[in-house]
Formats: structure tokens, sequence, C-alpha cells
């Protein structure tokens, strides 16, 4: 109990939500980290985004036959996955049969390159890239508006499960995208994203201890392995800047016009 005390002393209020809920919204899986369902989270309108329709996860090629199991029984038939098409075929997915699985890799070989060039050098704004990475725009609407599509194609007997490899940047930029579309509030969306340093947190910090390791700065190590509020508020503030609201962007680019956004609302709201 004493434990259990410190823990939520601890934690920011966010954290202890998450922490809070996190017998029905954690999935754990032996082969995946940062796995969870985003349903509960009420809208402005006072709907609930619908729980066991829509899950975020990191990389799930290390699934065991149990976590098979466990996808199976959730219903889970459709997984989005943005990582790079190298990323990809380096760590394959493990797909329970007949599952309908798109890459959406718009960016991320390209990111991946210049982040490593960076990274072998950088002794410190390790922050100060990760906000120029949530910043680019450039390969936005190529990753995510077929993320939407399949939302828009799930039936609604079954469920979908996106992921990147940590779980926190491109998917949590999707996460916040895919709320933002179903009327969730600001505030929430960023709670939801700022959990990945909760759930993540055993996985932080063995990547950081390795990354060190590897003679990399430990301060940069750190930026880049955790997600702060600064990381997606880039995104939201370049999408504004560029479309003018994030409405614009979604309707515009995306192609989620006003008959897809209600859609999409009627199959994952309450």
């Amino acid at each position: 109990m004493k434990k259990i005390l410190t823990l939520f002393l601890l934690l920011p209020a966010f954290a202890i939500a998450q922490v809070t809920d996190s017998t029905q919204r954690q999935i754990k899986l032996q082969g995946a980290t940062n796995v969870r369902d985003l349903g509960g989270y009420k809208t402005k309108d006072g709907h609930h985004v619908k729980w066991d329709k829509i899950y975020r996860s990191a990389d799930i090629s290390k699934l065991s036959p149990a976590d098979m199991d466990t996808l199976q029984q959730r219903s889970i038939a459709y997984v989005v996955d943005f990582r790079g098409t190298k990323e990809a075929q380096a760590a394959p997915d493990k797909l329970t049969a007949n599952t309908d699985y798109i890459l959406c890799p718009a960016g991320s070989e390209q990111n991946m390159a210049d982040w490593m060039k960076k990274l072998a050098t950088l002794q410190s704004g390790g922050d100060s890239m990760m906000i120029d990475f949530y910043g680019n725009t450039e390969f936005l609407a190529a990753r995510y508006k077929p993320f939407f599509e399949k939302l828009l194609a799930v039936p609604n007997n079954k469920a979908l499960l996106f992921h990147c490899t940590a779980g926190k940047d491109r998917t949590g930029i999707g996460a916040a995208l895919l709320l933002y579309a179903l009327s969730v509030p600001y505030e929430t969306i960023m709670d939801d994203y700022l959990a990945s340093n909760v759930y993540r947190k055993a996985s932080n910090e063995k990547m950081v201890a390795q990354m060190v390791q590897a003679h990399m700065n430990e301060q940069v190590a750190k930026d880049i392995s955790s997600v702060r509020k600064e990381y997606l508020a880039a995104t939201f503030a370049a999408i504004n800047k560029q479309y003018g609201s994030v409405d614009n962007f979604l309707n515009g680019p995306v192609g989620l016009d006003e008959s897809k956004v209600k859609l999409l609302k009627k199959k994952f709201l309450d």
C-alpha cells in the first residue's frame, strides 16, 4: 500500500488518471509495450470513445503465442503500421490469420537516416530535434490519410491496432489526430500522449542506458526516448500555421470531409 501511495504522490495528475484506469486501458502483452485501448475518453459534447475498438501500440514483431491469442480475442483484425519500409522489413509484424495490414511509411526512411547522422555527434539539443520532427508537416497527410481510410473501413465487429516502433511519436501523432477528429478535448489528447512516459518507463530506462553505452549524450538520449508536451504541441502549431486549423488539415489533405467525420463518430463514439 505504501508503494502505491508513493507512486501516486510522485506522478502528475494525467499519469494518475492513466494508472487508475490502466486495468481496462492497458493491454499487457509479453512481446510488446505501450499497448492500450483508446476507449473511454469523453468528447466535448458528452459522448465517449467506444472501448475495444481502437488500440495503439509499440512494435508488435515479438508477440508470443499468448499475445496472438489476445489479439484474436479482442477481434483485432486491422493493423496500421507507421514504420518505415526498412524498419518493417527488419522486424515484421506478427499478425493473426486474415489480418488486414497496411504500411504507412511516408517520411520515416528520410527521418530515420537524418536522425542517425545527427545523433552520432549530438551533445545537446535532443529536445530541439524532437520539436523539429514533430513540427514537420511535409509527410503528415501521406502518413495519416491511409490510417483514417482504414478506420472508416473497419467493420463494427472488428477492431484496429496502429503502431510504430516505440509507439510514442508517429503513433502519438496518429492518436492525437484521431481523438481530435472525434472531438475529444485537447487536454485529454495531450494526457493520452504524455501517458507513454508512464507505460514506457521501464523501456525508456533501458533504451537510455543502451544509448549511453553506445556513447550518446545522456540528456540527448532522455530527450528522444521520452515524450513532452512541447513535442505534440509543435505538431498542432505547425498544422495551424500551414492550414489555418487542424479541421482544415483533416478536411483537406487527409480527406476527412464532413460526411466522413460523421461516419467516424458514428463508428467509434457511443
